[in-house]
């Protein structure tokens, strides 16, 4: 039986794309360029150079499936097409996929955080690292979408237009400190979401009064408080961590509860980390909720929430060498990190069994095999 064109899938999602290179520049056809570069990077390319010496390598393959009216386009091409290409627009086309990918699965529980690529940062310019926040699907392990930080603004700003980019109902919605904003909390309930904040010093009434809460409750046993405890243990590599996990429901000492729609909940997490027998650290950590759920709940949409961590942003420097990429022009280092994603998010919802990095490098030796990635929503 032969193999399904492997291009399928990228005219389906990326079809409306535009194109902005003027008529007398367009040798190749814009979607060859788009679906080289969405392979190639699967097969192991991190930048431009690479991925036209992927399309080099693998012209009479590609030839099979594309029109490549001009041969493989030089990675001057690749550059400027990608420098070229609004951010906004490729962001459409690649949540179009992963809506394909996730359709069905049930989202639950959804990690927002934002990563700084270093190596977009140019000091003799003048420009600033761009920082991306992004949405992780963390049971599916699936990006849903990500915003650039503005230059001269922050995650706070980014995260309301992420959350407007997103299906998010039904879903438990996480983010770190930074996130932690009455307005953001709004959004997410008003989506049909609920939402777990995490609590620092940006926040200093509201750290003190969960603060209060809990010491209170320490002193009268929790006596007329809904408080619920849950305690993990984690062991390995000569370290252990002990996760002691309080939820109080309704809580009364939080003096604007009110500002903070559908407040229903306070989490401490409590972390007790010894390391070969060292010394125990340990660590407070506090949380708000909406969802009305006991602190072994909890306790899990924290733990899952840091899965962004390990199973997005580690896997884009280590797999990827995104933290490496000095691409700096334009759009470039935001459409290759959408690239990266993209990958990424098709590897991780293949079936066989592998690492991402091992996947990527049987992508590149087993043409069936990026074949079989590239289908996997078909």
């Amino acid at each position: 039986m032969p193999q399904p064109n492997p291009a399928l899938a990228i005219a389906t999602h990326f079809a409306d794309l535009k194109d902005f290179r003027i008529d007398r520049t367009r040798l190749h056809n814009f979607l060859d360029i788009i679906t080289i570069s969405i392979v190639a990077v699967i097969c192991g390319a991190e930048g431009w150079l690479d991925i036209a010496a992927y399309g080099h390598a693998k012209h009479d393959w590609l030839k099979t499936f594309l029109p490549l009216p001009n041969g493989i386009p030089s990675h001057d091409t690749f550059r400027r097409v990608f420098c070229l290409l609004d951010p906004h627009a490729f962001q459409k086309c690649f949540q179009r996929w992963i809506d394909a990918l996730s359709a069905g699965l049930g989202l639950k529980r959804i990690a927002i955080d934002g990563k700084t690529l270093r190596g977009s940062a140019g000091r003799s310019e003048g420009k600033t690292a761009l920082h991306l926040v992004s949405a992780w699907a963390t049971e599916q392990h699936l990006v849903l979408g990500q915003v650039a930080v503005d230059a001269k603004s922050n995650e706070i700003t980014a995260i309301p237009k992420l959350l407007e980019l997103l299906d998010v109902s039904g879903a438990i919605v996480s983010i770190d400190a930074m996130g932690c904003q009455k307005e953001i909390a709004a959004k997410i309930r008003a989506a049909g979401a609920d939402y777990v904040l995490s609590v620092k010093d940006n926040q200093p009434h509201l750290l003190e009064d969960i603060q209060l809460s809990f010491a209170q409750g320490f002193e009268t046993a929790f006596a007329n408080l809904q408080c619920s405890y849950h305690q993990e243990v984690y062991t390995g590599h000569g370290r252990l961590e002990r996760h002691s996990v309080y939820t109080i429901l309704h809580p009364e000492t939080i003096r604007d509860a009110a500002l903070w729609r559908d407040l229903k909940a306070i989490t401490l997490v409590v972390s007790e980390t010894e390391v070969a027998g060292k010394e125990t650290t340990t660590e407070a950590r506090y949380y708000i909720g909406s969802k009305v759920a006991k602190a072994k709940a909890y306790a899990g949409y924290v733990r899952s929430h840091w899965g962004i961590e390990s199973g997005l942003h580690w896997v884009l420097d280590v797999c990827f060498d995104e933290d490496g990429c000095r691409m700096r022009t334009d759009h470039s280092a935001e459409n290759m990190a959408l690239l990266r994603r993209l990958a990424l998010c098709l590897l991780k919802r293949h079936k066989a069994k592998g690492s991402v990095r091992g996947k990527r490098l049987k992508s590149g030796w087993s043409d069936d095999f990026v074949v079989d990635v590239l289908r996997s929503n078909q």
